[in-house]
């Protein structure tokens, strides 16, 4: 053997070459280098939420936390894992499940059903606030008035709701002073 090596050099490479020639004929790859990072190459959002269940969900090819409301790497399920277990994750759902214990969920036929007080009341409201300015003999047109506005929002709940004088007079006064509202001298 010599002292530099060639040799041994010599070797590997006649080695090398016949490793190489042998994988090339019988189309033998090489394992995979350590360098390569572990991604699931073939993993689609929709499973990722079918594996974690529903705190995640998939829109337009991209997954998304539930909660938080992010975009998600569904490739890699390390970071999946870490957004999970981060403390804004624990916080946001934390908080999210508050408030579904408050509120549960109502259907849209319910939702549109629904009349609140305030919808119920305003006709009685406005034709109450129209009977007095009559009965006070005040023309509907100092219901415009900015002071009275600043009196009805102010003190009245939802007192912004009441119309302006044209619309009391077109809604409330559709025929002149023949509205049932307005004592007539014969009563």
């Amino acid at each position: 053997m010599h002292e530099d090596g060639t040799e041994d050099q010599l070797a590997d490479a006649v080695v090398g070459c016949l490793l190489k020639t042998a994988m090339e004929r019988f189309d033998v790859k090489p394992p995979p280098s350590r360098s390569r990072s572990k991604t699931a190459l073939y993993v689609t959002p929709q499973d990722r939420v079918t594996e974690f269940g529903s705190e995640l969900y998939e829109d337009g090819g991209k997954l998304y936390c539930s909660f938080c409301n992010v975009v998600l790497n569904h490739v890699r399920k390390s970071a999946i894992n870490d957004h999970l277990k981060s403390k804004t994750h624990t916080k946001r759902k934390g908080e999210f499940e508050e408030q579904s214990v408050r509120k549960k969920p109502r259907t849209l036929t319910a939702s549109l059903q629904c009349n609140s007080a305030a919808q119920t009341e305003k006709p009685g409201v406005v034709q109450d606030f129209v009977r007095m300015f009559l009965e006070a003999n005040i023309p509907l047109e100092k219901a415009d008035h900015p002071s009275v506005r600043a009196f009805l929002s102010r003190h009245v709940k939802n007192g912004n709701s009441i119309p302006k004088a044209d619309q009391l007079r077109k809604t409330y006064l559709p025929d002149g002073y023949a509205h049932p509202l307005i004592k007539t001298e014969d009563h």
